[in-house]
């Protein structure tokens, strides 16, 4: 893999970021980071929905500095961006996981470990500072209370249940730039054992994606609950209804996502999901949205449509890319400053400040329908 760029060279966006990983990475793990499935029509939705939004500031709001901090399930951060759950992060720098962690607890944000680590549970947990714990429900029951065992007993803070994968959708981009019979790296099961070094092995597809349990039900929520105190988020919810059942049984928070546009093609955009989702819940839990996040700008429209905040997936793959830990260091330093700047324009103190009189659509002021 190419050396990573120097740090007085890094990108000035995420954007930039995007770009110099796509010509540091090799093509097939470039096709899997990116990769959507169908058309990809959902992927580009998630970008889009931010477009069909404009902000109206105040002005002379008399302040002389502004703060980017809030709380997530009571939990304090520094700012209202968190490093989403994603696989795999080996693929793109030797320390995967543990770099993202230790990127994450110096942000003073929350990092959530995912099921498709390419470390041990154990040997990420005691580089992070907050973070929680993305579960898939497998048909091995056995196997997933085993998972939630040893990320309570790592010390995770929450639990991430992702509802929107009861089998894993096609990726065509990946099929085409022939990732699963790339000869660069095996996915461990789960996390379970480390990974070997990039190169070493012939990779497979994935077969974790065969144990997913497509029957898990709203009806086994109280199962999954009963296995640990620990709040439980259900991530991959788009519908409001779905909202309230998350809720009545017992979910601390839901995450709005269409899984980057990765499962269902066709999918609503994430933000446009957002508003009637956050009214369900009506303050009741935690909204986060997950999905195209790419500016401050970005979160900060989020915040106005209900999310208490958002989480990054695909810019954290770039950061290891282009410079390990301290890449993706930057990228939730890029994002914090420009939020900062951002609430500074818009006459707002802080995150909490933030409300849906900070938006108009776009379409009111072109006059188009």
């Amino acid at each position: 893999m190419t050396a990573p760029v120097p740090s007085a060279d890094l990108p000035l966006n995420l954007h930039e970021y995007e770009a110099a990983a796509r010509a540091l990475l090799p093509p097939p793990v470039w096709a899997y980071v990116v990769a959507g499935s169908g058309d990809e029509v959902t992927v580009r939705a998630n970008r889009s929905a931010f477009d069909r939004w404009r902000l109206l500031p105040r002005m002379l709001a008399g302040l002389r500095e502004v703060s980017t901090a809030t709380t997530v399930l009571g939990q304090p951060i520094a700012l209202p961006v968190l490093i989403a759950p994603s696989g795999r992060h080996r693929l793109c720098c030797d320390d995967g996981e543990r770099a993202t962690a230790r990127a994450a607890k110096a942000a003073g944000t929350i990092y959530t470990m995912s099921s498709a680590a390419s470390f041990a549970i154990e040997e990420i947990a005691p580089d992070a500072g907050l973070w929680w714990f993305q579960l898939y429900v497998f048909t091995d029951r056995g196997f997933t209370r085993e998972l939630i065992a040893r990320a309570a007993s790592a010390g995770a803070a929450a639990l991430v249940v992702t509802v929107d994968v009861p089998v894993r959708a096609r990726r065509d981009s990946e099929r085409r730039g022939r990732f699963e019979t790339w000869g660069g790296m095996a996915m461990t099961r789960l996390g379970a054992t480390p990974e070997p070094p990039p190169a070493a092995v012939d990779a497979a597809p994935g077969p974790v994606a065969t144990d997913f349990d497509p029957a898990f039900s709203w009806d086994d929520l109280a199962w999954l609950a009963s296995l640990s105190p620990l709040p439980i988020l259900l991530k991959g919810i788009l519908h409001p209804d779905d909202a309230r059942l998350a809720l009545a049984h017992g979910a601390r928070g839901v995450i709005v996502s269409n899984h980057g546009g990765r499962q269902l093609d066709g999918a609503v955009a994430a933000l446009d999901a957002l508003p009637a989702v956050a009214a369900a819940v009506a303050g009741r839990a935690d909204v986060l949205l997950d999905g195209g996040v790419r500016r401050g700008t970005d979160v900060l429209k989020a915040l106005a449509l209900g999310a208490r905040a958002v989480l990054i997936g695909r810019p954290t793959h770039w950061g290891l890319a282009v410079a390990g830990e301290a890449g993706v260091r930057h990228i939730l330093e890029l994002l914090r400053a420009e939020l900062s700047l951002d609430l500074m324009l818009c006459g707002l103190p802080s995150p909490a400040d933030v409300s849906r009189e900070l938006l108009v659509p776009a379409n009111t002021l072109t006059g188009s329908p």
